[in-house]
């Protein structure tokens, strides 16, 4: 726990792991077939947000074995699934979830991007490689309650 919160005051998304929710398989394999995950990520700085990710992962003897590495699409949908709580100020943008997609080429992110004007919280999922990135994006959008104003920094 010492770790991820250092990593947090540094300014750094720890590694997560979403809580899968559901999938589908999309190509058999004996060893294992590729399907599409959706995963529940909580936003660690809002409580009450909850962004769902789908994404393609490998299957076969590769990514049984965790060195399969995943294609680079993925969608994102953010949701207020309670009472929203602020537990601090808000960076107007910052990493909040990324997780590795590769052994040790490609992550997938999430940011988290303040928009004060129209009192929204903007979240954009996209994947990056130790070379190359990818332009493949999704975002979405959760605005705030009334009455409630996001604190930023």
């Amino acid at each position: 726990m010492a770790v991820v919160s250092a990593a947090w005051l540094a300014g750094v998304a720890p590694l997560a792991h979403g809580e899968e929710v559901g999938s589908v398989n999309t190509n058999f394999h004996l060893t294992g077939s590729d399907r599409v995950v959706v995963e529940a990520y909580d936003d660690p700085d809002v409580t009450g947000i909850t962004c769902y990710v789908s994404r393609a992962r490998t299957g076969g003897i590769k990514g049984t074995l965790g060195i399969a590495e995943d294609p680079t699409e993925a969608s994102i949908a953010c949701r207020q699934v309670g009472a929203i709580h602020f537990n601090g100020p808000l960076r107007r943008q910052s990493d909040v979830f990324s997780e590795r997609m590769s052994l040790v080429f490609k992550t997938l992110h999430v940011v988290r991007v303040v928009d004060p004007k129209r009192n929204t919280l903007v979240y954009l999922t996209y994947s990056d490689r130790v070379a190359t990135g990818s332009a493949k994006n999704s975002v979405t959008a959760v605005p705030m309650p009334a009455g409630t104003t996001i604190p930023v920094r």
